[in-house]
């Protein structure tokens, strides 16, 4: 999947990244290279959080099966 994200300079000087897609996916780094990786890793723990929340909401149906599908 592709996301896009906002870089900015922080007050601190770190770089604050922020994907607008997911609402509270935010991230810094001390460089733009980590704040990218750390945006990475806030993306796959975001996506997986809503995934949790939204398996435990499904209710098993009859002739229904919850399968797992990787993107």
């Amino acid at each position: 999947m592709i996301f896009h994200v906002v870089l900015q300079k922080g007050e601190s000087g770190w770089i604050v990244v922020e994907c607008p897609a997911l609402p509270g996916c935010i991230s810094q780094g001390k460089d733009e290279e980590e704040a990218l990786d750390n945006i990475k890793e806030a993306i796959t723990a975001w996506l997986w959080a809503e995934d949790q929340k939204a398996a435990k909401a499904m209710k098993p149906k009859r002739r229904s099966q919850a399968i797992v599908v990787a993107v």
